[in-house]
């Protein structure tokens, strides 16, 4: 037999109430009922009605579960007092409101002007149960918000280091001292600057070289190359006193800076000599002819070796720490890196789009060598000379004048020309700016760093030498250094 709450039956007028049966005059009755439809009749009414009743052995399943929250303290949230629901609300509704109530507050917070419920069957004694709360764990309400973290505070975490950030290095965004350096040329395929271990600056000013010795300040006039010669480039060796200048003719003078004298002069070069590279007794030269001349000073001859490969001016030189590797940059846009053995380049570097004067190898990293393009460029390039590959390019926004490296942290700085004329420390290799330093008013062209590694001085057409502390001390990283403290002021080289 079908289901008889399915079955439809036109039994019941629109009020729900029965239709009667009782006889009227004018109208057709219906035939006595049997018994089975007598019971078949009584048991729709009582569908129809609402006093259906389902039986207690079928089960109810409900669309969702209501928990029972009477083992929660929810004074561990510092709730407000639990409204009291009136006497009218049914047990379903009071259920319900309990529990969305009760959501919204914990979602939410108490600040949410939700006022928090109690479950109705323990309303009268929640509040006075400490040792029930949500999170067994935390029973401390007076502990900070960090206490309620699952993992409870970081200092139960291994690996994690709780002392104080230490706050960033300063970097003094002045000069501490400033040297006016007359003729002072605005060439940037030259290099007029140099800083030797001995704490003696060498500066080439026209067709003069003059040492600033650190220490004292004193001013020396090492030589005056004549009316028809011009310096080029200077360069000290590793260790001694003994200084290379390269002149406007090709030629490469050694002068000793303790006794004031030339001991020698070498030829080799058709054109002007730019830029100068020691490595221990050898000396490399390179030149506006495109060529590289390797010298030995303790041999006879000019030199022992050349080398061919750049198409046009050679504007950089650097040898690596170890003395194996040289480095070299031209007016061809290309970076060269040459064994000492080697008449033809080992590595070839082409990424470049303009002149490569800026190179630096890396003290910290074998073989990590940084170079600088020039205007068309702007760029400061990573390359690894043992897997021969390309680290990573930083486009700095203006032309790249010269790099050198920190001794002492693995830090770098970078000159630059066209068009922001300023001096940019950056922390490697995340190549983040540390500090951005201005003050010149041409190119900043020139770059040497002190024997300590603390200072670096800057040398621009503006004919000025500017003095800056940038690097921390090898010892104690985190203090600036003193250097210069007793030289604050302005003095020309004369």
């Amino acid at each position: 037999m079908e289901d008889p709450t399915v079955q439809r039956f036109p039994a019941q007028s629109a009020l729900g109430t029965p239709i009667s049966s009782s006889s009227s005059s004018g109208l057709n009755l219906t035939p006595t009922m049997s018994d089975e439809d007598s019971v078949r009749s009584r048991y729709i009414e009582r569908l129809i009605n609402a006093n259906y009743q389902p039986s207690p052995s079928r089960t109810i399943y409900s669309d969702r579960f209501i928990p029972t929250r009477t083992g929660s303290n929810f004074g561990l949230f510092h709730l407000p007092a639990p409204r009291q629901p009136s006497s009218s609300e049914g047990r379903k509704d009071s259920s319900t409101s309990v529990y969305s109530t009760l959501l919204r507050t914990v979602l939410l917070g108490p600040e949410s002007g939700v006022v928090s419920p109690v479950t109705p069957e323990k309303r009268s004694d929640w509040t006075n149960s400490p040792s029930r709360n949500i999170f067994r764990y935390k029973t401390d309400t007076s502990q900070p918000l960090q206490s309620l973290f699952p993992f409870g505070s970081d200092d139960a975490m291994p690996g994690v280091n709780h002392s104080p950030v230490k706050s960033p290095r300063k970097i003094p965004q002045s000069p501490y001292k400033v040297l006016d350096a007359p003729a002072l040329q605005d060439d940037f395929y030259l290099n007029l600057v140099d800083w030797s271990a001995h704490n003696v600056l060498a500066v080439g000013l026209g067709n003069c070289v003059y040492l600033w010795n650190a220490c004292s300040s004193k001013v020396t006039k090492l030589c005056d190359l004549g009316i028809d010669e011009s310096v080029c480039s200077v360069g000290w060796a590793q260790s001694g006193t003994h200084l290379a200048v390269g002149t406007r003719h090709g030629k490469v003078q050694i002068w000793d800076a303790s006794r004031l004298k030339r001991v020698r002069a070498m030829g080799g070069h058709r054109l002007r000599v730019g830029a100068l590279a020691w490595s221990s007794s050898f000396l490399s030269s390179g030149g506006r002819d495109k060529t590289i001349f390797q010298r030995d000073v303790r041999a006879q001859e000019d030199f022992v070796s050349k080398l061919s490969g750049h198409k046009s001016e050679v504007c950089g030189l650097k040898w690596s720490y170890d003395d194996r590797e040289l480095a070299s940059g031209g007016n061809d846009n290309r970076l060269f890196v040459w064994n000492q053995n080697s008449t033809q380049p080992v590595l070839k570097y082409c990424e470049h789009t303009a002149a490569v004067k800026a190179i630096a190898w890396s003290p910290h990293v074998h073989g990590l060598l940084a170079s600088g393009g020039g205007t068309a460029d702007r760029c400061i390039r990573f390359w690894n000379t043992t897997t021969n590959s390309h680290f990573s390019c930083m486009d700095t926004g203006s032309q790249v004048c010269n790099l050198v490296w920190s001794k002492n942290v693995n830090e770098l700085v970078s000159t630059h020309g066209y068009s922001q004329n300023q001096i940019i420390v950056w922390r490697y290799p995340a190549m983040s700016k540390l500090a951005t330093l201005t003050g010149h008013t041409y190119r900043v062209l020139y770059l040497a760093i002190s024997p300590d590694g603390q200072t670096v001085v800057t040398g621009a057409g503006d004919e000025t030498l500017r003095f800056w502390n940038v690097f921390p001390s090898a010892k104690s990283q985190n203090t600036d250094s003193e250097i210069g403290a007793s030289f604050l002021g302005r003095t020309t080289i004369r």
